[in-house]
């Protein structure tokens, strides 16, 4: 048939829209992955005919070379998703040596109005695509997604295999929409420790805990919130997800909850609903294939294996041997797939008989919880047991593994004694086909995974044969192998590719660290994962965890025989980092960076002896202590690393920093421009200063101190469309740490220089999500400062100790916090950048005595500010002091001489006169100006 966007395709239960690449069942879009889509419509472009493998990939993967197993994980994943094999309808078949082929009768419709494709939802849910058809559960579905909305609070209860996580996610599937703030899956499969759930959910709902009080701040969160929460797994942590539970929606009177759990979770509130086996014909029924095939046990064992086995055919002389498997596996659905996936090789006669003996020792009756457990059980001892030693060899020491994995990461693990290299394809391919490995096809590469019920088979079974502590150090060696890759590849491609590729790797990263720094794994394979991860934690601003990580490989490393010292460098640069973000600068955070430098000489390293530098330079700006980050920018030039351009790029990056903060705005302006220049023409804007100092975005870093120096210059508009271009490229990167950086030191300033009220309390206000979010708790204490002034909110006193850029930044925003740690910086030399203005807010406290005396000493004051503002090229402190100068002297009637000292400072303004301080400036000449003589 020729696909047009008129007309829809019809088959089965099915609507497609091949314009929008929709498939619509009945009123629900189909949730496909894009590899499926493309599958199923040149299968439908081809109705009839057969499709050859070798076509399909070309099409499929134009640019590409795949292996033909792509091809049949995407089709597994498309048949299953379609539901082919239901009640003996077949939609796609395979013909043997030469490719496949849509069969089912179909019609077309004209299309007047297509349906729009529903947006994407980034932020509306995180559910997974469907993988299989629902079969035999809609009604308690339906009944659920009424049910919710009333409940607040429902728990799915029944054994492993018997279907909780797809009903649970059918049931948020169809409510997509309905929540506000959308709706959130956190699986606690993977997790083991209690302690770890609110983090986990932290993480889900991107957010960041205080270590004091976990609880409430989920529960502020979530406070106004209308959103679904489904908690999956939940029956090794019982009591731990209930006191959550109930603290969730105590404080969070529009948050629903569904949970599964293989018993009830005893908590305030729950409405316990329980799944039941799936209907199995009754012994003595008729034998009517069209009755039997109504009871929904029947109905997912012939489906599963019609697609496991393309050829099988439920004849009529078979169905009672279908109906006894049926009823001897309790109607369980995992049970069920495990049986049909064998229908292929031991025939309906041949998987009875062995379901037979295997099931003999087994005399358990009615359908309590204990019996299906023991049924499943038995099912899946029994499977195992069908499997060749290579294939139970993989299947149990896949069990390591805690999230997707690909087939590459398999092979690492499994490959030891008893298993070659070349054994594990065939092995992996097996294990799909019995339904043993779930597949999760995503639109670049196909990663498998074990349900939650098998992987803890598996695991049992890796006990059992003695190889977990051997497992699970290959599984640590494939993570930092992975790690290591990560490295080479951050600087050669995308961010967003980067953390597609890398990110899933997360869990299995935490489960190596935690138990190879615990003292239960190979301490020296851990504390070289610790290091080799670093890019990981820090792209996905996940620092504080990191830095906990850190200290424990450290003190490891410390106590080792001979630590290795590049390695300690490493982790020293990753600790200062962390500790940064964390603490500002702390002793910890100087002392990680200092030894990492003195480590980097010893070992000859002069890049780790730059990134120390560079680290430790921060540090010092944010301190206050100016001049010594410029000494510092002036040792780069004796490294000699002018011969790498990125290296380079960062090292006048940072020198920018240093003499914008020093005072030179003429020299931090000409440096940042040639800066920005070079990074557009060497293809490095937008890139990430890998490793380097304190992990900013290198292009929003660059930006944010380009668009200060502007406001200083006194070019209050292009310095905001500067600090909104940094800001824009951190939200697109979505770097939490690049987001606070500029946001605090440009973002929030400007606008409120500027007298963008509004726009700066927005953006307040994402600093402040942004900084709790990924434990930047040196920013979060920015933030609340500069809400005191620009969201006249309660701020925490400054701390004493704080003499350094914050209570800087602060005097600028309102001269009533000067004191005398300021003036004395002010008078030393020391306060650079800020000098004028805190010698006028110490000019402003003289006057606002109004003694002719302490106006004396204010006008000395304020013209030596004036001085001192012109000699560093900063316009807009220059106009400030004038400003109150002349106020002064107009208060004396000394017209003229205020005139004529604001005036041509003024006129050296192009623009920007819209803004608070050239209005008052304009205002004040004005007023000047009538009492000069015509």
């Amino acid at each position: 048939m020729t696909l047009s966007h008129e007309r829809a395709v019809l088959f089965g239960p099915y609507r497609i829209y091949p314009g929008q690449r929709l498939v619509m069942e009945a009123d629900q879009p189909l949730r496909l992955g894009r590899r499926a889509m493309d599958i199923l419509l040149i299968l439908l472009e081809h109705a009839g005919n057969v499709v050859s493998k070798q076509q399909l990939i070309a099409e499929v993967w134009p640019n590409s070379v795949v292996e033909e197993i792509n091809l049949r994980v995407h089709m597994a994943a498309l048949r299953k998703a379609l539901g082919d094999g239901q009640a003996g309808q077949r939609y796609i078949i395979t013909v043997a040596q030469r490719g496949y082929s849509f069969v089912a009768p179909y019609s077309l419709e004209q299309v007047e109005h297509p349906p729009a494709r529903p947006p994407k939802a980034t932020n509306g849910h995180n559910l997974p695509l469907r993988r299989t058809r629902l079969i035999g559960r809609q009604a308690l579905v339906d009944n659920l997604v009424a049910q919710l909305p009333r409940q607040r609070f429902i728990t799915l209860i029944g054994p492993g295999g018997i279907g909780k996580t797809t009903v649970a996610l059918r049931v948020a599937e169809q409510l997509i929409g309905r929540y506000r703030d959308g709706i959130r899956l956190l699986d606690l499969a993977p997790v083991n420790d209690p302690l770890l759930i609110p983090g986990h959910l932290a993480a889900l709902l991107d957010l960041s805990l205080h270590d004091s009080e976990p609880m409430s701040d989920l529960a502020t969160y979530l406070r106004d919130r209308q959103m679904l929460l489904v908690i999956d797994n939940c029956e090794h942590l019982i009591d731990s997800v209930a006191q959550l539970c109930e603290s969730l929606l105590r404080g969070a009177p529009h948050l629903h909850i569904l949970t599964t759990s293989r018993e009830s979770l005893r908590a305030e509130g729950e409405f316990v609903q329980r799944l039941e086996s799936l209907d199995c014909p009754p012994p003595v029924a008729e034998r009517d294939r069209a009755q039997a095939l109504s009871f929904s046990a029947l109905q997912l064992f012939v489906e599963r294996a019609m697609a496991s086995h393309d050829s099988f055919e439920l004849s009529d002389a078979e169905l009672p041997l279908a109906i006894d498997i049926c009823r001897r596996l309790d109607g369980i659905p995992l049970a069920l797939e495990l049986a049909a996936a064998q229908v292929a090789s031991l025939g309906l006669d041949g998987l009875l008989t062995q379901l037979q003996d295997s099931f003999r020792l087994l005399t358990h009756s009615g359908q309590s919880a204990l019996a299906r457990h023991q049924t499943l059980h038995a099912t899946l001892d029994w499977s195992f047991e069908l499997l060749n030693t290579c294939e139970q060899t993989c299947l149990r020491r896949l069990g390591v593994f805690r999230g997707g994995f690909t087939l590459a990461s398999a092979a690492a693990v499994i490959v030891g004694e008893q298993i070659a290299p070349r054994e594990v394809f065939g092995s992996i391919t097996q294990l799909v086909a019995k339904s043993l490995l779930s597949v999760d096809v995503g639109d670049e590469e196909v990663f498998y995974r074990l349900l939650d019920t098998t992987r803890s088979y598996a695991l049992e079974k890796l006990e059992q044969a003695r190889e977990l502590p051997d497992t699970r150090e290959r599984h640590a060696k494939r993570c930092l192998a992975l790690m290591q890759q990560a490295q080479t590849d951050w600087e050669h491609i995308p961010t967003a590719l980067w953390i597609e590729r890398y990110a899933r790797g997360l869990e299995d990263i935490r489960a190596a660290l935690d138990w190879g720094l615990n003292a239960r794994g190979p301490e020296a394979l851990a504390i070289r994962l610790a290091a080799a991860s670093t890019p990981l934690w820090q792209e996905l601003s996940l620092l504080k965890e990191h830095g906990g990580y850190v200290r424990k490989a450290l003190a490891l490393l410390d106590a080792s025989a001979e630590p290795c010292l590049p390695l300690k460098m490493s982790l020293k640069l990753a600790l200062g980092s962390a500790c940064y973000h964390a603490q500002g600068g702390s002793a910890e955070t100087i002392g990680a960076f200092v030894t990492a430098r003195t480590l980097a000489r010893q070992c000859q390293d002069v890049v780790g002896e730059l990134r120390a530098i560079s680290g430790h330079l921060a540090v010092n700006l944010s301190c206050g202590n100016y001049q010594m980050a410029l000494e510092q920018s002036q040792q780069f030039d004796r490294l000699g690393l002018d011969g790498d351009p990125l290296l380079s790029l960062s090292m006048h990056r940072l020198r920018v920093l240093a003499l914008h903060f020093a005072g030179d705005q003429h020299r931090a302006r000409v440096y940042a421009e040639e800066v920005l220049q070079r990074m557009a023409h060497s293809g490095h804007l937008n890139r990430f200063t890998h490793g380097f100092g304190v992990q900013y975005d290198q292009s929003v870093a660059a930006l944010t101190i380009l668009a200060r120096t502007l406001w200083l210059q006194g070019q209050p508009e292009q310095a905001w469309r500067t600090a909104r271009q940094a800001l824009d490229i951190a939200l697109q990167i979505n770097h939490g740490t690049s987001i606070c950086y500029t946001l605090a030191l440009s973002g929030c300033l400007i606008a409120h220089y500027n007298g963008n009220t509004r726009t700066a309390r927005e953006l307040l206000r994402l600093l402040l999500e942004q900084a709790q979010k990924h434990s930047v708790q040196l920013f979060y204490t920015w933030a609340q400062h500069y809400a005191h002034v620009i969201d006249c909110a309660e701020a925490p006193p400054l701390p004493r100790a704080a003499v350094g850029l914050i209570k800087e930044i602060m005097v600028t925003l309102d001269t009533a916090f000067v004191d005398n740690d300021l003036l004395q910086r002010a008078d030393s030399g020391a306060a650079g950048w800020s000098t004028a203005e805190i010698l006028r807010a110490r000019a402003d406290a003289l006057l606002a005595a109004d003694c002719p005396v302490k106006n004396c000493t204010a006008e000395t004051v304020l013209i030596k500010a004036i001085n001192v503002a012109k000699s560093q090229g900063a316009l807009a402190w220059e106009l400030r002091s004038a400003s109150s100068l002349a106020r002064l002297w107009q208060r004396q009637g000394r017209y003229r001489q205020a005139h004529t000292l604001l005036t041509p400072i003024y006129q050296r303004f192009t623009e920007g006169h819209a803004t608070p301080d050239l209005k008052a400036a304009q205002h004040l000449l004005d007023e000047l100006q009538g009492h000069l003589p015509i």
